[in-house]
């Protein structure tokens, strides 16, 4: 795929995510919940959870204010979060921190990243790099029990 269509989809994705984002609402039965803040623009968001006895994600909402990066990134999240364990969550957000730090090349390097792949090329703006990965350290945090996330 070519940079300006790559670019083009990214634009597109974002726009989508932002303007209808999926599972935005609190989860009135969350078992993990954290807020995660990004002090550099403002980013404000809770990440909701209900993991399941078998370590299973069953639902995972969130919602907070945030720049259309994070919001379209929070909501592509839990739509790719939802129905997997906890360790294939914490192997996601492993895979795309590398991502959206240009570690992680998705045309050339081994991922299950899926659509999240549409990220790959926030690590040429790190301002923005913290407001695609704000909902991921989130939800990372909720499942380690942490209540308060920075991306300081």
């Amino acid at each position: 795929m070519s940079y300006d269509s790559r670019t083009e989809l990214y634009q597109q994705v974002i726009l989508e995510h932002n303007k209808n984002p999926r599972n935005y609402r609190k989860l009135e039965h969350a078992n993990h919940t954290s807020e995660g803040y990004n002090p550099l623009c403002g980013d404000h968001l809770t990440v909701y959870l209900h993991v399941n006895k078998d370590d299973i994600i069953d639902d995972i909402t969130f919602e907070g204010d945030g720049c259309a990066i994070s919001r379209a990134s929070s909501s592509m999240m839990t739509v790719a979060l939802k129905g997997k364990t906890i360790k294939e969550a914490k192997e996601l957000f492993r895979q795309f921190h590398l991502l959206v730090t240009g570690e992680l090349n998705p045309e050339k390097d081994a991922h299950t990243l899926g659509k999240l792949s549409v990220f790959s090329g926030i690590w040429h703006f790190p301002a923005r790099v913290k407001c695609a990965s704000l909902a991921w350290h989130t939800m990372n945090g909720s499942l380690e029990n942490v209540k308060t996330v920075s991306t300081e």
